[in-house]
């Protein structure tokens, strides 16, 4: 009897066992793909753009090299905790939106003849983080008024030691994220997380607010309101990434809620299914910077795209954090 009661207990007790293992292979398999490659694979990409721009301050490879290192960062972009947050790692890369426009007045400065600045990269991590990153080449690359004064020594200059700053960070980043994911895979008193479940909630959380950034701010920015759209709002416009950045990003964050969803194959369908729906949406949109907020069919092709994104941000919502068993918490983007 007492043989019967003990394998009983066993047999009741192995789906929780079972699901603490599944728990466990998914964290170890979202922070070393999701994470830690993502984040290998913007070392790589920006390490390009680094040399591209040690190679020419202009010209169709350096601009290559750009877009695809921007694209790296933006798939990535919405790990806003552990390593990227430390030493303000992301707005290093990220200085947007810039609702005053303290990035061109930054570079203006650097790059005017009596700017005592030394372009190098150890005085230009003292600079202000306005004109660091992504943002900056952007300006420093197709603004028109910011070429207007020529590719000049001290322009390259300036160009060469942004893209180099760029690279530095992003190998901080994936350095600290491979000295980071022990203690996301094996949480426990000495590691930032205690359990597997405040693991869950810090990643459910980075892809919620990610895919809540990008319907806020890359859409809702150029969107405006109908009275005043606002195109010139849209993120990085002048590179006529504004629509490819979108893809990217709920890529992204999208794909994190995914891989967090394998436990659940109804739910892990679902989620699928919209992402794959506004992966092809994006592609049939033909406004790569979203300039058709300023007419109405233009307007209402970018309102559907939106209204899918917000379909994933309800399944997100709704579906995947009770299945988790975890809920969204405070985000910045939330306000008081």
């Amino acid at each position: 009897m007492r043989r019967f009661w003990s394998v009983l207990l066993l047999c009741l007790g192995l789906p929780a066992l079972v699901q603490a293992d599944e728990i466990s292979d998914l964290i170890r398999d979202v922070v070393q793909q999701d994470i830690v490659t993502g984040f290998e694979a913007l070392e790589d990409a920006t390490g390009a753009l680094a040399e591209a721009a040690d190679t020419s301050c202009a010209g169709p490879e350096l601009i290559s090299a750009y877009k695809a290192a921007f694209r790296s960062w933006v798939r990535v972009s919405h790990l806003r905790f552990g390593p990227s947050e430390a030493e303000n790692r992301a707005f290093a890369l990220a200085f947007w939106p810039d609702p005053r426009g303290k990035t061109p007045k930054a570079l203006r400065k650097l790059l005017s003849d009596d700017s005592a600045t030394p372009l190098d990269i150890t005085a230009y991590r003292d600079v202000s983080i306005a004109a660091r990153g992504f943002y900056a080449l952007d300006y420093l690359l197709f603004d028109d008024t910011l070429l207007a004064g020529g590719r000049n020594d001290r322009y390259c200059a300036l160009l060469r030691v942004i893209a180099a700053d760029i690279h530095a960070t992003a190998g901080e980043l994936a350095d600290g994220w491979r000295a980071y994911a022990p203690g996301l895979i094996t949480p426990g008193p000495e590691t930032p997380y205690r359990t597997q479940e405040e693991v869950l909630q810090v990643l459910y959380k980075s892809a919620r607010t990610g895919l809540q950034f990008t319907a806020e701010m890359r859409f809702g920015r150029p969107l405006g309101t109908l009275e005043k759209p606002r195109p010139r709002r849209a993120e990085a416009w002048r590179s006529g990434l504004s629509l490819t950045l979108v893809g990217e990003a709920v890529a992204g964050s999208g794909g994190l809620a995914l891989d967090l969803s394998r436990t659940n194959p109804n739910l892990e369908k679902k989620l699928d299914n919209a992402l794959s729906r506004f992966a092809a949406s994006v592609t049939t949109l033909d406004d790569p910077v979203f300039a058709g907020v300023t007419t109405p069919e233009g307007r209402f092709r970018i309102e559907v795209l939106l209204t899918e994104l917000n379909g994933i941000r309800r399944i997100v919502d709704q579906d995947l954090g009770p299945a988790l068993g975890v809920s969204a918490g405070f985000n910045a983007l939330d306000g008081d």
